[in-house]
């Protein structure tokens, strides 16, 4: 089901289902405690380690959960009974569940023997202690139900049920979830709820591993309308006494979509929206990428930077024409080309690369170089003999923070204003962000389908507005290494160099006189017309002699 229907064509639909159940009362007994996806979902919870429910907002979910929690909780150890550690993303939240949790422990009749706040001791990134607020529930089982801060640390030495509810809202949810999976170990379970945060969020990205088969687990999926169709607007009419109708559901249904506006495909029908705090989707970045180039890595020895200057030398040289040169040959020769590089020496990669514009305005980087622990000077070993080697070269810009304005100012002093040392700042990054993404939403730019390239463009978030690489953004690579959104940077100063104006240089020519004048070459101040032309001539010259 989806949000397609109308307030009327709801109504219809509703009552020919009505008609083919049974009487809501029977007997004078009430309906079932749980509708029907509350029932699936703590029937996965109970064969599932990993469990995931993709939801629409307010239909029940967590407090069906909360149930699950006390029954687990409440249980001895013979029964698989077991810790639960709630994970809200903030103080109302947690409160709310342990609530909820005491309501289904006098409903079970189950021996609490404390329900209260306690501070929980949470040591935080800086070795220091700190006492977090937090909810409990002790049962006569041994076990409790714990709601506790949303840090990742905050499960560390514990064992048990994890539920993580509106997980796609956590702060950091990839080490959340992380800190959760370790519990799986010793017999836990966990519990992963939310409604949707984008396609790129960590939430979606969870789904999408389990529905492909990359990661054990069960999803269980429940729209608004997969609700009402199970009762939800009957269930809250038996609570609040109101009178249901398939008349007055089609209506309350209107509104509540009416209220969630443009949000409600997200917020409703369990469709992620393609706009979170990412700023370039998957789906966005893998349609720009072809299986025609790739990625060359240079990779130095620990030793490399003592080892002695024409070794270094010799052993960059061979690879560069082992692994470069075949592709700098099969260049286009009349294609304009530009470059960009981010720089890294000892954590981050140093990323350099080439674009060259086709003939339809489409820019293609023929390969990508990526270094990891390459010093300085062989840095510029590399960089000099492929610019040297690019055709039409026209222009190219470096990053020059940090470390990398030694770089940067060497490329300067060798091709002059074609290159530009780039202080990397935001106000950069808000000017030429958006032109990048322009190429990838207009599918005119072209790169190596390569993972890290793509996940390190996956990297970059708006941040208070502005598009730029997290500064603790990083991530390990496939060797053990780290980056840091190195590939996004370079692509970013590449197209900025292709956005540039090329350089203009204007000049006389020498024309000698006719050999029958006798006269020398041309003076430009000479006044004597039959001389030569009186206008001068220009050229536009663009690249490096």
């Amino acid at each position: 089901m989806s949000g397609q229907f109308t307030e009327a064509e709801w109504a219809e639909h509703r009552s020919k289902s009505f008609a083919a159940l049974p009487a809501v009362v029977e007997n004078g007994t009430l309906p079932d405690v749980f509708l029907e996806y509350q029932k699936e979902l703590l029937s996965s919870t109970a064969t599932y380690a990993l469990t995931v429910t993709d939801k629409s907002r307010r239909i029940g979910a967590t407090w069906a959960v909360a149930a699950d929690a006390v029954l687990t909780s409440a249980s001895d150890a013979t029964a698989s009974g077991m810790d639960t550690l709630y994970l809200g993303y903030n103080l109302d939240m947690a409160r709310e569940f342990i609530d909820t949790c005491g309501m289904w422990a006098k409903a079970f009749d189950s021996v609490a023997s404390e329900v209260g706040e306690f501070f929980f001791t949470e040591q935080g990134e800086d070795g220091a202690e700190r006492n977090i607020q937090a909810f409990r529930i002790r049962f006569a089982s041994g076990y409790e139900i714990v709601a506790l801060s949303s840090k990742p640390r905050s499960l560390r030495g514990r064992q048990g049920y994890v539920i993580l509810d509106e997980f796609a809202f956590h702060d950091d949810a990839e080490g959340l979830l992380k800190a959760a999976m370790a519990l799986l170990i010793w017999g836990g379970k966990v519990l992963v709820i939310s409604t949707h945060n984008g396609a790129d969020n960590p939430f979606n990205q969870l789904i999408e591993e389990i529905r492909a088969g990359k990661r054990p687990g069960n999803v269980v999926r429940c729209t608004f309308d997969d609700a009402l169709e199970q009762g939800l607007y009957q269930r809250i009419c038996l609570k609040t006494g109101r009178e249901w109708s398939p008349e007055a559901e089609a209506k309350w249904r209107s509104e509540i979509r009416a209220f969630y506006g443009d949000d409600a495909a997200e917020e409703l029908d369990c469709i992620p929206a393609q706009g979170t705090g990412v700023y370039l989707t998957r789906a966005q970045i893998e349609a720009c990428m072809t299986r025609e180039t790739r990625v060359l890595r240079l990779s130095c020895p620990a030793d490399f930077a003592m080892r002695p200057d024409e070794e270094r030398a010799s052993y960059v040289e061979g690879w560069l024409e082992q692994e470069v040169k075949p592709l700098l040959d099969a260049l286009n020769r009349d294609l304009k080309h530009y470059f960009g590089q981010d720089f890294g020496r000892l954590v981050d990669l140093s990323v350099f690369v080439p674009l060259q514009e086709l003939p339809d305005l489409t820019l293609k980087a023929p390969f990508i170089i990526e270094q990891r622990n390459v010093p300085f000077r062989e840095q510029e070993q590399v960089l000099k003999y492929v610019v040297d080697r690019l055709p039409r070269f026209i222009a190219g810009k470096l990053d020059a923070t940090g470390n990398g304005l030694y770089l940067a100012e060497r490329a300067v002093q060798a091709y002059g204003s074609c290159v530009e040392a780039v202080m990397l700042s935001e106000s950069w990054y808000l000017t030429h962000m958006p032109r990048m993404k322009t190429r990838f939403e207009d599918r005119t730019i072209l790169l190596p389908a390569d993972a890290e390239t793509s996940d390190d463009l996956r990297k970059i978030k708006t941040i208070r507005g502005i598009p730029k690489v997290p500064r603790d953004e990083r991530s390990a690579t496939q060797n053990g290494g780290k980056r840091h959104g190195d590939a996004a940077v370079a692509i970013v100063l590449a197209v900025a160099a292709a956005n540039s104006e090329p350089v203009e240089f204007a000049y006389f020519p020498v024309i000698p006189r006719s050999p029958i004048g006798g006269g020398s070459a041309y003076d430009p101040d000479d006044d004597d017309e039959e001389a030569a032309p009186r206008e001068s001539l220009r050229g536009l010259a663009q690249g490096v002699f």
